[in-house]
């Protein structure tokens, strides 16, 4: 099997002699519509160019067909999707964790980079762990996870509402759009 019939294999596109349809609609090279002409001659005009036969609309009748490298058409269709993929914007989810007795001063410091994360685009979980005898305490843990939401500014949103794990407590903030 050639290195295109196992790529078009991979692609779902015939190519050549894989195409099954006695007729088919013809564009050249140049993007010309020829019309409608039959398998044979398709085959003919794409040998005397030195280039492939590829069958672009399988679903129309008759099925669009274009003469085209098809080597070169494959790697313009990969770096197409790899710019692609580089363009999306990953989002990742990123952890904080505020211990119960935490002082003001060091959540401020936790909450300022809960805002840079935030004005990156990346979704935060604030998480308060509770350890040993501060389990005993789990209702001023959650008020003071309410005190902490309830002091973040208008464009934070809660992805998530106040959740009780066994560990502690744990919300899941995004900015607004």
């Amino acid at each position: 099997m050639s290195q295109q019939a196992k790529q078009s294999a991979k692609t779902n596109q015939r190519i050549n002699t894989n195409i099954t349809s006695p007729e088919v609609r013809l564009v050249d090279a140049t993007g010309q519509m020829i019309g409608v002409v039959s398998l044979e001659e398709a085959l003919r005009q794409a040998r005397d160019a030195s280039l492939d036969l590829v069958e672009i609309a399988p679903d129309s009748k008759p099925p669009v067909c274009k003469v085209m490298n098809y080597g070169k058409f494959l790697y313009t269709q990969s770096k197409q999707q790899r710019l692609h993929k580089a363009k999306q914007k990953k989002i990742e989810l990123k952890a904080l964790r505020i211990g119960f007795k935490i002082e003001p001063h060091d959540l401020d410091v936790k909450l300022k980079q809960t805002y840079k994360f935030l004005d990156q685009g990346h979704k935060v979980k604030l998480d308060m762990y509770l350890r040993g005898r501060e389990k005993a305490f789990a209702n001023q843990a959650a008020a003071k996870m309410q005190n902490i939401i309830s002091t973040l500014p208008e464009n934070v949103r809660l992805e998530q509402e106040l959740k009780k794990s066994p560990q502690g407590f744990s919300v899941i903030l995004a900015k607004k759009i």
